[in-house]
């Protein structure tokens, strides 16, 4: 429900804002507000549409019904379409923390990619085969390549400002999944991914082998992934975040001091960013 804070955008703002974006199409969604306490975006973050096509997407987004929004979709060959205007507060992170920002929509602009999500291979007659992710294919990643880094030079953010909704709300929400290519974004310095990860963390496989490692390897890894973003989360959410994002190497892999190390690593990375 819109509380009293959610301020009504300026309708010609908001139709020049579409527009910044010259191949987007603009298809402006009602479910939007006013950010709070005059914030600017400090955050990117990118979910997955978890629906069967970007038509149902947008019919769904826009439907003043759903009380949900972004600011961009990107469809599975690259089309773009604008729904909100940059500077308001789209509906899209929903219940979640980052950094201990509570209120992610008013930090954030919101980025859906048409994607399946996580369910049955749809190629399949009867949908019955074993749920899993689907990949994002390269027109839809070179457009968010570009959408990225021009909102990256519209509102300075550094590539530690893009996060997954499953950062934020890890308990509640996978996407974009492990297939989203995080590494690709790191490559091209929009995002901080699996590379941040790899730097060897002295100790950590003596740690392994001590008496009661276990407990001490937990709590160096929950306060190295806090201090990256996360919030005081269940373990196995936490885990099960934190490996999609930096470590998909290790997502079946037992918990163990390489998750320390690589947490540690990606905390370290952020410090100097």
């Amino acid at each position: 429900m819109t509380d009293s804070s959610e301020l009504s955008v300026d309708a010609d703002i908001g139709r020049r804002a579409l527009l910044r974006e010259p191949d987007a199409h603009p298809c402006p969604s009602p479910n939007i507000g006013a950010r709070r306490n005059g914030r600017t975006p400090s955050l990117v973050m990118i979910h997955y549409t978890n629906m069967t096509d970007a038509p149902a997407a947008l019919e769904w987004l826009c439907n003043p019904a759903s009380q949900v929004s972004a600011h961009y979709l990107i469809d599975l060959d690259g089309a773009l379409y604008a729904l909100a205007p940059e500077e308001a507060r789209a509906w899209h992170a929903g219940v979640g923390s980052w950094r201990g920002e509570e209120d992610v929509n008013s930090a954030s602009i919101g980025i859906e990619l048409a994607n399946l999500g996580l369910r049955a291979d749809s190629k399949m007659s009867d949908a019955s085969g074993p749920e899993t992710y689907h990949p994002f294919p390269e027109p839809q990643m070179n457009r968010l390549e570009r959408l990225l880094a021009s909102l990256a030079s519209r509102w300075g953010l550094g590539p530690d400002a893009v996060i997954a909704h499953s950062d934020a709300a890890p308990e509640r929400k996978r996407d974009p999944g492990e297939k989203f290519d995080w590494a690709r974004l790191e490559r091209r310095g929009l995002a901080i991914g699996p590379g941040a990860a790899r730097e060897v963390v002295s100790g950590a496989a003596s740690l392994s082998e001590e008496r009661g490692a276990e407990a001490q390897i937990w709590a160096r890894f929950i306060a190295a992934a806090q201090e990256i973003g996360y919030g005081a989360w269940k373990r196995d959410a936490l885990l099960q975040a934190f490996r999609s994002r930096f470590s998909p190497s290790r997502l079946d892999a037992p918990f163990g001091a390489d998750d320390m190390a690589a947490a540690e690593a990606v905390a370290h990375r952020l410090r100097e960013v």
